[in-house]
């Protein structure tokens, strides 16, 4: 199996982030959802809390997270996407978040400076997940949290392919989907002890979804065909359409919110 260099992948980020940064600050999808209010009701922070939004794409989740934090970096790889941060935090008159550009494996802060990080719709563009985690381990208080909301692939391995395959037709950036019990693993690996604190199902509208990301045409179709040639167990586990004639349909994808904190030695 022939692994993609990391330079690549991440120059594949932000090439193809940055001509959509401004479709993913007007999204509906990243702008709210019930993942993102359970990360804030699960969320208890002290005075001067210090939050870091790990892959913050247009800022969204550190929005939220300003309003019960003293301060919140916003970090994100792409710079047209810490434009846009920028500019939401303006708009909706948000004093306390700071923009950083940052990969999620070198974040530029001491040793213990976050009482918790966040991160939503951003891990499954991470091409070495283990390195963030190290990270994060590092930054973290010794009482600090992790809270991971992103698409979860299922355990079933046709429905882990399907996904995986829709998502790269998609966007070309995309790394993988993990599995809960991937997360778990990795995260107990890196010294944390988990657990699932809400499972969701995202309804996503193929017309929006493909073009929040511009998608080429001929991927978009190859995408409804992948869809319309899928067994009946596949279109089922997606509520996807017996079939799909044109871009005006709905599927869901599997999602969780995942917290973290550092295992009791």
């Amino acid at each position: 199996m022939l692994e993609r260099p990391a330079q690549d992948v991440k120059s594949q980020v932000q090439k193809q982030f940055r001509d959509v940064a401004a479709n993913y600050r007007d999204s509906k999808v990243h702008a709210a959802g019930p993942d993102l209010d359970r990360m804030i009701e699960t969320t208890s922070l002290g005075e001067g809390a210090r939050v870091l939004d790990a892959g913050c794409g247009a800022g969204h989740t550190a929005m939220a997270f300003a309003a019960i934090a003293d301060q919140v970096i916003a970090c994100d790889f792409t710079p047209a996407m810490l434009q846009q941060v920028e500019a939401l935090a303006c708009e909706l008159g948000v004093t306390n978040v700071r923009a950083q550009l940052a990969d999620v494996e070198n974040i530029p802060f001491p040793s213990r400076y976050f009482d918790l990080i966040a991160t939503r719709y951003s891990a499954h563009h991470w091409l070495r997940p283990e390195r963030a985690l190290a990270e994060f381990t590092r930054l973290l208080q010794p009482n600090g949290a992790l809270l991971i909301s992103d698409i979860m692939a299922r355990e079933a391995y046709a429905l882990d392919t399907f996904l995986q395959t829709i998502e790269l037709l998609r966007d070309p950036s995309h790394v993988r989907d993990y599995r809960i019990s991937e997360w778990r693993a990795m995260l107990a690996a890196a010294g944390f002890a988990s657990e699932v604190i809400m499972t969701f199902d995202l309804t996503l509208h193929f017309a929006t979804w493909t073009r929040r990301m511009n998608t080429p045409r001929q991927n978009a179709d190859m995408i409804k065909a992948l869809f319309n040639g899928a067994s009946d167990d596949i279109r089922a586990a997606f509520q996807a359409p017996a079939r799909a004639t044109s871009d005006d349909f709905a599927f869901v994808i599997p999602g969780a919110v995942i917290r973290a904190t550092a295992a009791s030695p």
